[in-house]
């Protein structure tokens, strides 16, 4: 069958534009425009053989072959087909298992099947000798891409070099339309400048009663150290004064001042502002819950992004996921609220979130995190979400909302 086939080793071609790029082959250190990549691969290899493309394997790994990010936007392009292995941590190392192993069977089933005249290979393994050389015994001819080296030196098998019926080096110049280095952020790069939106959302004010449960707080732990040091036959240390100000009020806090405890009542004259802000978080927690399921009213009537979609936008939505949204934190924030707005029966509800700025609303604030942590970009230890991550989705909400209602009160004509 007269076309070529394009079977692509990621931890090989990702890992050596890496260390070209960034001197180390940590993928964490290259930015990748799949698009343009895949786009890339598929001119070259229909240059270089002459003969049109019929598909682009591209074998990976991925923690209990759950695709990432990165596959799902690729999976869905035209002509490629994403083939996943384990990736497992050994020794503070990540290591692919079973892509080689993959890479063979393709390889020789497609030569075996006369699926296609030339195949592209783009790998660096030896162990992938003698399915190459079965493919040739098929009358298949094999390329071998190489990428461009550190050190000016091969980083491939020799074997597989030696065997290869055509051999192409992918350049620094080529691998640059697609792949480029992260900045390193060392001590002689400049500090990133924080974005006006989450700098806004960080400088919201904070309640004193919560400053000074927090205050409060602090000094009982202090005491009950200190009783624990004397009850042990310990010098007790000497009390130190509680600190005035602990910028952020915890969880217990909050809890104290909406319930409070004996010992809290005695120094809580007032319950907290209904208008008081919870600058990391929406409502839960501080404010008296009155309307349906515990919400406060002023926001019960507001309808969450999944009350507002039909089946058919839930489709568009998760194509435009997977092959537009690109799962930066702002930029999610910034595509739910362009639906949820776009959705909207009334615009009514567009002003009364407006006007409870920075706070989001309990109900639409989890279903936000919900779909931001989709991506799969925001995970970490103890399944919780970044902090500055969670600021940046919340401002990328704003930013919107803002856009939409200064258009929505913008004099007509301008």
């Amino acid at each position: 069958m007269d076309r070529c086939v394009v079977l692509v080793d990621a931890g090989y071609l990702l890992g050596a534009a890496a260390s070209l790029l960034a001197g180390e082959p940590a993928r964490s250190r290259i930015t990748v425009d799949h698009t343009a990549l895949i786009q890339g691969l598929r001119e070259r290899a229909e240059a270089d053989t002459e003969q049109p493309l019929l598909r682009i394997y591209w074998f990976d790994g991925a923690p209990d072959r759950v695709p990432q990010p990165e596959h799902r936007r690729l999976r869905v392009m035209p002509r490629v087909t994403v083939r996943l292995g384990a990736l497992t941590r050994s020794d503070g190392r990540w290591a692919q298992k079973g892509v080689d192993a993959a890479m063979h069977a393709e390889l020789t089933e497609l030569a075996r099947n006369r699926a296609c005249s030339d195949v592209v290979l783009v790998t660096g393994d030896g162990d992938l000798l003698p399915g190459l050389m079965s493919a040739k015994e098929h009358g298949v001819a094999v390329h071998l891409w190489a990428v461009q080296a550190a050190d000016g030196d091969y980083n491939q098998s020799e074997d597989l070099v030696a065997e290869a019926d055509e051999r192409r080096v992918l350049d620094r110049a080529w691998i640059t339309k697609a792949v480029r280095a992260k900045e390193t952020g060392g001590v002689c790069a400049p500090p990133p400048v924080p974005r006006p939106e989450i700098a806004a959302i960080l400088s919201a004010p904070l309640p004193e009663a919560a400053l000074a449960a927090s205050a409060e707080r602090a000094s009982e732990a202090q005491a009950a150290a200190a009783r624990a040091g004397a009850g042990a036959g310990e010098a007790a240390p000497d009390p130190q004064p509680a600190p005035g100000h602990k910028g952020v009020p915890t969880p217990k806090d909050l809890a104290s001042l909406r319930a409070p405890g004996p010992q809290a009542a005695q120094h809580t004259a007032q319950p907290p502002a209904p208008n008081a802000t919870l600058r990391w978080s929406s409502d839960k927690g501080w404010l008296e819950r009155g309307g349906p399921l515990g919400e406060p009213a002023e926001t019960a009537s507001l309808p969450t992004l999944a009350q507002l979609t039909s089946a058919e936008q839930r489709w568009a939505d998760r194509e435009e996921d997977i092959t537009t949204v690109g799962g930066d934190p702002f930029e999610v924030g910034q595509v739910f609220a362009r639906r949820w707005m776009e959705r909207l029966p009334e615009t009514v509800h567009l002003q009364k979130l407006s006007t409870m700025y920075p706070r989001v609303p309990h109900r639409i604030d989890g279903e936000l995190l919900r779909y931001a942590a989709r991506f799969g970009l925001l995970a970490h230890k103890d399944d919780q979400i970044d902090e500055h991550d969670r600021y940046a989705i919340r401002a990328g909400f704003w930013r919107e909302i803002d856009v939409r209602a200064a258009a929505e009160h913008a004099p007509a004509g301008e």
